[in-house]
């Protein structure tokens, strides 16, 4: 699963494309899966990296901020997992260490309280994370039209990657 700060950069990208009624309620959707000791649960699917959309849509919508942002994370999780990383290893999570600052400043955000603990930081060069790479990600990522593809449940992943070739935004903005 990709570190809670690039889960909240994504959201800032998506706020600033997308009219959302309750921000803080948002960003306790994105950072809720991740909260819990049960991924398969949390996340719809047997893994993280595979998390079941289409199934999150059917048994909760996504009608409200918070469940507009907890589905921003299961997608990011697809996304990242299934179009971004080219190779997994363990010392990923110390990339994240690594880039959290940095990706803290880029994106302006404020580390939500119920988290500050959980957020750790370490110097050194990230060994499988590239700043720019991941910034570029994000910033697609964030950009996509999720409230165009969460009207439908059925081909979700297969919408959500034609958004990510696309680089996000197909259809109109949604402020």
């Amino acid at each position: 699963m990709p570190g809670y700060i690039i889960h909240l950069a994504v959201g800032k990208i998506y706020l600033q494309h997308n009219k959302v009624e309750d921000i803080q309620r948002f960003e306790k959707g994105i950072i809720a899966p991740d909260r819990v000791t049960d991924k398969k649960k949390s996340h719809y699917g047997p893994y993280s990296s595979e998390p079941g959309l289409s199934k999150y849509l059917q048994e909760n919508g996504c009608s409200s901020s918070y469940e507009e942002g907890y589905f921003l994370h299961l997608a990011t999780d697809y996304l990242f997992y299934n179009k971004f990383l080219t190779n997994w290893d363990v010392a990923i999570y110390e990339d994240y260490d690594k880039l959290n600052a940095a990706l803290i400043q880029r994106y302006n955000i404020k580390v939500p309280e119920e988290i500050e603990e959980t957020v750790q930081f370490e110097e050194g060069c990230p060994t499988i994370l590239k700043l720019e790479e991941l910034c570029s990600f994000i910033n697609t990522v964030g950009k996509i039209n999720f409230k165009q593809i969460t009207k439908k449940s059925e081909n979700v992943q297969e919408q959500i990657e034609q958004e990510l070739k696309e680089g996000g935004r197909r259809n109109e903005d949604t402020r």
